[in-house]
């Protein structure tokens, strides 16, 4: 009988331990509440399938949109964890989450419209993509990235991160780089014909993958089209005074899939420290001219660099690469404040739908595949 008087909120959420506190209104999850007011909460794919914004509910109940143990390790099913992104408040909750710096402010999403302005291919399955837009983008970090939709075609939401920092960027272009998914609908629409003209409507910027201020040399990791913010966190450090050593490993399958290397090279010469640039073929011929490195490209990381200590590490690219490229860096004895990251996600990753879960519950870990 009580339950028809349930309350439907809104409903508060007390931050731990950073003291914050914001107001969830019905309908609203937990992270989307978090970035709305202006609070610095790690994420990056805000569908349910990176982790990064995974916090444990210490009291407090929610619903779960998905189900948690797609993405969360049992330990941290265990431990109460919760993804925000996919968690709607049915009570006042608290919760235990790492904000990013407390001095941090995210810039705020904005939405502009504008055109498909043109596209070149830099592979097979890669293409630059230019949007020009009607009114000035948006601020927004290298690294971050936005939601792109084509009204009347796709009107889900698709998410690419900005190929160019800022600081190279005009101020009503962006750019990106799209990788083209089998059978993915976005992908098989931009890559079946011109589409020069076609409405866009941007919304942006999201996540909290960018350029951390700091002189510790840098590890970039990059897969496929997680070149694209890989590079503009590049222009941005190299937009200034640099003296950080910057090595960049970037994994493809063949020589065809090597792209932007004239980009790469201009960067040896932008800053006082040592910069390299590092591809490596997973799957070149044996027969081919290639002299470089082979293999999975984060098994190269400790071969290229025997000691990790003081250094800041981005990855970008498939989840599979990522979460190799963290179980090495992880073993190398790399803090985990100094591994950012960022996991590619088509929908083919997207977890299923959860059922209610309470703070302290304990549950099998569900046998699905990654």
């Amino acid at each position: 009988m009580f339950g028809l008087f349930a309350r439907k909120g809104p409903f508060k959420a007390d931050i731990k331990p950073s003291g914050k506190a914001l107001t969830v209104q019905p309908g609203d999850n937990l992270l989307k509440a978090a970035l709305d007011n202006g609070i610095a909460w790690p994420h990056s794919c805000r569908v349910g399938s990176c982790g990064t914004c995974k916090a444990r509910l210490v009291s407090g109940k929610i619903k779960p949109l998905v189900d948690f143990s797609y993405t969360l390790e049992e330990e941290d099913l265990d431990a109460g964890c919760i993804l925000a992104c996919q968690s709607l408040l049915k009570s006042d909750i608290e919760v235990e989450v790492d904000l990013e710096s407390g001095e941090l402010v995210l810039p705020e999403p904005g939405q502009v419209e504008g055109v498909i302005g043109g596209y070149r291919r830099l592979t097979h399955d890669i293409v630059e993509v230019g949007v020009r837009l009607n009114d000035p983008l948006p601020e927004y970090l290298a690294g971050q990235y936005a939601e792109l939709v084509v009204p009347g075609v796709i009107n889900e939401p698709r998410n690419y991160s900005f190929a160019r920092a800022p600081e190279t960027e005009e101020s009503r272009s962006a750019t990106f780089f799209v990788r083209y998914v089998p059978g993915g609908v976005m992908t098989t629409w931009l890559f079946g014909e011109d589409r020069t003209g076609s409405p866009v409507t941007l919304r942006g910027p999201f996540g909290t993958f960018f350029l951390r201020e700091t002189d510790a040399p840098m590890l970039c990791v990059a897969g496929g089209s997680g070149l694209a913010p890989i590079k503009a966190v590049l222009e941005q450090e190299f937009s200034r005074p640099s003296r950080r050593n910057v090595t960049v490993l970037f994994g493809a399958r063949t020589q065809e899939d090597l792209y932007c290397l004239d980009e790469m090279k201009a960067f040896e010469s932008k800053g006082a420290g040592d910069f390299q640039f590092v591809p490596v073929l997973s799957l070149e011929s044996e027969q081919s001219d290639w002299e470089g490195r082979r293999g999975n490209v984060t098994d190269t990381i400790t071969e290229v660099i025997s000691n990790l200590d003081g250094y800041e590490a981005y990855l970008c690219g498939p989840p599979p690469m990522v979460d190799a490229g963290i179980s090495v860096l992880r073993r190398a004895g790399l803090e985990e404040s100094k591994i950012h990251f960022d996991k590619f996600l088509d929908s083919s990753h997207k977890p299923r739908a959860g059922s209610e879960v309470a703070s302290g519950f304990q549950r099998e870990r569900a046998l699905l595949s990654r």
